[in-house]
């Protein structure tokens, strides 16, 4: 996990903030000798494993370990986000604060 963390700080610190995130998404699984990390879609997979060669290399000469290496998985079931109407987001600023119904008749605004 140190020299998982401390590749990708070196990344964040060069630039490459999208390979940075994605080794920080999850923490990293190791079974024997393959490092199994779970990404969110196929596009962070694609991401991931055009910059793995240079992961694979540190964590070998890091850990002393030539037998590294690393399984990508992909877990796209993370719920969708729900698109809101108007008055979902009122409902939802109503139970923030109440007030906002104050606000809505004073103004006469309306909910469409």
């Amino acid at each position: 996990m140190i020299q998982w963390t401390n590749y990708a700080k070196k990344l964040g610190s060069k630039g490459f903030k999208i390979m940075e995130s994605l080794l920080l998404i999850n923490d990293p699984v190791l079974n024997g000798t393959v490092v199994s990390i779970e990404l969110p879609n196929e596009g962070s997979k694609l991401d991931f494993e055009s910059q793995k060669n240079g992961l694979v290399g540190h964590l070998r000469g890091h850990l002393h370990n030539h037998d590294i290496t690393i399984e990508v998985i992909v877990n796209e079931s993370i719920e969708s986000k729900r698109s809101f109407n108007d008055q979902d987001r009122y409902n939802r600023l109503h139970e923030i604060n109440p007030n906002i119904d104050l606000l809505r008749t004073t103004f006469g605004l309306d909910i469409t």
